[in-house]
């Protein structure tokens, strides 16, 4: 056993590293994406767009590749696309062998049972996803990673002329949020914010009631989340397992000794242990809370703006491997008069008016109303009418026809900034005020400097 972890950025503690399973040294790394690099930068893309619905694809289907194969791609992302009609997955990719031969066993199969893909020729397989993005027969890309690499990938498939559709939360900062949608709009690409709370018919009945003047002028919003974090003693450095490229895996992330409890369990699709490191992920705060918060600021008819207020406090565990809010509350002021207070509860959505409130909630998947009455009132042909989509379905039909989807990156951006002003509020320990147009406090110097994360290069934006 190797010392315990007291910080997970500590450069002078590095684990054990099998050579077989990380043949591409950390430097290796760095060099070879400096062409990635240039990528990245906001200039005119070298990567020749994919042709819509590509010529190229089997029965004029749109043509998938799928980046990142861990638990929620293998239980829920994957899936939609290999029994969609109109799309078949051509790629995967993941830096963790077993869970990439999985996922290539799966579409196989899967395929191999369907009388529709008598033009498949085998699932390829990639562990570097520029690899993957290279390939101009595959038109959009399911990402389902880790969300440090969120950001950086997404950016790199818009330039590489693939519409996108990502896992939220979309990302670790707000300036990282600014430029993914940026370059999106700018490559006029398909995007969806991969959150299926929209799908959902209690929670777009509630924000269809509440647009529609059901319960009356708005005045507060709650919103809740379930509390699904804890902490974690240190860890122990230990041997990367060699079905794992580790390296390859931090990626843009601060270096960092290998633990089993900073990555994900071996052999595993059990919850991984990166949602609960603030190099990865900022925990439930944005990861639940890109649900919940998505569905306020659609009710709210904020969803590509944002608050211009927010206080908050939180408690983080006090020592070990995890790091992120175990317990919160965030209160935020919008330029409406509108109040929405958020913090660990449950899985819910309540908007308050001057004529009743309206509850949806997530573990019961209904909504309830003061008075009853609202809940049974008729949407009128002139009035708002907010579309009920799968979220899987919604990408491809957009992918199709070049619209924009419910939750385009603006929007994903907006929510999980949303989630993130909240974090920044209760790592400052005051009231903030914030230009949502700007982007930026205005009121506070520290805070800025929050906005934005350290990124190692090249991956810097």
């Amino acid at each position: 056993m190797g010392p315990l972890l007291k910080r997970t950025d500590d450069k002078s503690l590095q684990g054990k590293r099998s050579k077989k399973a990380n043949p591409l040294t950390r430097r290796q790394f760095l060099k070879s994406s400096a062409a990635v690099a240039a990528s990245m930068a906001l200039a005119t893309p070298t990567i020749a767009a994919a042709p819509v619905l590509g010529s190229n694809s089997p029965g004029n289907r749109i043509t998938i590749g799928m980046i990142g194969m861990g638990r929620q791609a293998f239980y829920s992302n994957l899936k939609p696309f290999l029994n969609s009609s109109d799309t078949q997955v051509i790629a995967v990719c993941d830096v963790d062998a077993w869970r990439l031969d999985n996922a290539r066993k799966a579409v196989e199969n899967h395929y191999a049972k369907d009388r529709r893909s008598d033009t498949f020729k085998g699932c390829s397989v990639y562990k570097d996803f520029r690899e993957l993005l290279a390939r101009t027969d595959i038109d959009a890309v399911m990402i389902s990673t880790p969300d440090h690499w969120h950001v950086p990938m997404a950016i790199a498939a818009a330039k590489a002329g693939k519409d996108i559709c990502c896992e939220k939360p979309l990302t670790l900062s707000i300036a990282e949020g600014r430029a993914l949608s940026d370059t999106v709009r700018r490559y006029k690409r398909v995007f969806r914010t991969d959150s299926e709370f929209r799908s959902h018919s209690c929670f777009q009945r509630a924000c269809e009631l509440v647009l529609n003047g059901r319960i009356g002028k708005v005045h507060t919003i709650h919103t809740g989340v379930p509390a699904g974090d804890i902490a974690c003693p240190p860890q122990p450095i230990i041997t990367v397992p060699e079905e794992l490229d580790y390296d390859l895996w931090l990626g843009p992330a601060p270096l960092a000794p290998y633990t089993e409890k900073r990555v994900h369990p071996p052999h595993s699709y059990d919850r991984p242990g990166w949602m609960r490191v603030r190099d990865y992920c900022e925990g439930m705060v944005t990861n639940w809370g890109a649900h919940l918060n998505d569905i306020a600021q659609w009710g709210n008819g904020t969803e590509r703006t944002g608050p211009v207020e927010v206080e908050g406090t939180g408690k983080y565990p006090s020592d070990g491997l995890w790091n992120v809010l175990v317990d919160f509350e965030i209160r935020y002021k919008y330029a409406n008069g509108v109040r929405l207070i958020y913090k660990i509860n449950r899985p819910y959505v309540r908007f308050e008016g001057t004529d009743g409130w309206i509850e949806a909630d997530y573990n019961s998947r209904s909504a309830k109303t003061h008075p009853e009455s609202i809940l049974k009132s008729t949407i009128k042909p002139d009035e708002i009418h907010l579309l009920l989509k799968d979220e899987k379905r919604d990408f491809i039909d957009a992918v199709k026809t070049r619209g924009r989807t419910l939750e385009d990156a603006e929007v994903g951006h907006r929510t999980t900034s949303l989630c993130q002003l909240g974090h920044i509020a209760i790592q400052i320990g005051r009231k903030l005020k914030w230009d949502p147009d700007a982007e930026r406090f205005t009121n506070d110097d520290a805070a800025n400097r929050l906005l934005s994360r350290p990124m190692r290069s090249p991956w810097r934006l």
